[in-house]
């Protein structure tokens, strides 16, 4: 139910989404005895799109996430295991295709692959079903195989995790899959921004990973100001920031992590 419900939410909450469900609803009103409810909702639909798309707004929001955790200051002298959170593939393109192309969130398996080469005996373990409702795609497990193959990595190393739907699932299966043993060396590979919310819900199901951030969407040096990044990118890195706060807000409401914002130990 919580998928299903955070999906559905997620389609109204969103803000382009947001944004056109407002100018719609305005324009519907404007013609009615609510003219002036509607000229405020119109309002609110530009101010929504101008914040997102022309200022740094979403950067501001996004990049306390990117900073929570860094990377070990030294390479660990031994890992036994690499976990990959999924999200890095066009799911529906490989579906339709049968390759492994990327999307904005690729770094996530470029980095495990590299991870994979320099600690030859380490295993691989791919978290990433199918997250969405309404949209057909290959999940990330399904294609990380052909990747990984492609640039050398030994199948046999791979665990392929393709039932989860959110991070809250990543983190319960790997963990299945994994069995970590104490003692052992876990890395977990995933963006800079959804790095806070993933180490909350490992560490809620007893998977002790160490973070190791990939996908960075901001500098920190953006500041306050307009026209900071093409306003594409701009709306992007803005809905990736209030998905990831409300997620993380979620989380916490549905008892899944322990703080809003987890930190380093």
């Amino acid at each position: 139910m919580f998928f299903y419900l955070s999906k559905a939410f997620w389609f109204f909450i969103q803000p382009l989404n947001l944004a056109i469900i407002l100018l719609l609803a305005g324009a519907a009103l404007a013609v009615t005895r609510l003219r002036r409810t509607g000229k405020a909702m119109t309002a609110a639909a530009v101010l929504l799109l101008v914040l997102c798309a022309w200022t740094s707004i979403g950067a501001l929001m996004l990049n306390p996430l990117e900073e929570r955790f860094a990377r070990p200051a030294d390479m660990p002298a031994r890992v036994d295991g690499v976990v990959v959170l999924g999200g890095g593939f066009e799911g529906a393109i490989n579906l339709a295709r049968g390759g492994y192309d990327l999307n904005s969130g690729g770094d996530r398996f470029v980095e495990a692959a590299i991870l994979a080469r320099r600690y030859p005996d380490a295993r691989v373990l791919v978290s990433g079903g199918t997250g969405t409702l309404m949209l057909d795609g290959e999940g990330d497990a399904d294609t990380a195989p052909r990747l990984f193959a492609a640039l050398g990595v030994d199948p046999a190393r791979l665990i392929l995790e393709n039932r989860s739907r959110n991070t809250y699932e990543n983190a319960l299966f790997a963990r299945e899959l994994a069995s970590p043993q104490p003692g052992e060396t876990w890395l977990l590979v995933t963006s800079a921004f959804h790095m806070p919310r993933s180490v909350g819900l490992f560490r809620a199901v007893g998977f002790d990973v160490v973070p190791w951030p990939v996908d960075y969407r901001t500098s920190g040096v953006e500041g306050i100001g307009l026209f900071r990044d093409n306003p594409a990118d701009s709306l992007q890195t803005a809905t990736m920031a209030v998905r990831e706060w409300i997620g993380l807000v979620a989380y916490r409401a549905a008892g899944r992590i322990d703080q809003i914002l987890p930190g380093p130990d």
